[in-house]
């Protein structure tokens, strides 16, 4: 693996195991669950660490779908500009990137 596709891993798992450098979006279908199923839900999402050849072919871990409190939850980073207008010209510059984590039901896809 290269050094900037670690770097980006690192980053993506900074943001979705903290929460912490980007945004953290949710879709409907996850805000209409009860708080308590929600909450336990974002720590399923935090902790997932599954990620595979499969799932995450390129390294990234910038996307998958867990299964968490009977839900198929799917969490996806997407890279943009400073200003999120544009895509960002380097995802694993984080001087250059706003990350944007949302977390939703797999069927919200």
């Amino acid at each position: 693996m290269t050094s900037k596709a670690a770097r980006l891993r690192a980053l993506n798992d900074q943001l979705r195991t903290t929460f912490v450098g980007g945004a953290v979006m949710i879709t409907q279908g996850i805000e209409a669950i009860p708080i308590p199923k929600r909450r336990r839900i974002l720590q399923q999402v935090r902790s997932f660490d599954a990620f595979t050849e499969d799932n995450d072919p390129h390294g990234e871990h910038d996307c998958a779908i867990l299964e968490a409190e009977g839900e198929r939850i799917m969490f996806k980073i997407d890279y943009y500009d400073r200003e999120v207008s544009f895509h960002s010209p380097d995802p694993s510059d984080s001087a250059v990137t706003t990350r944007i984590l949302t977390i939703m039901l797999a069927s919200e896809y």
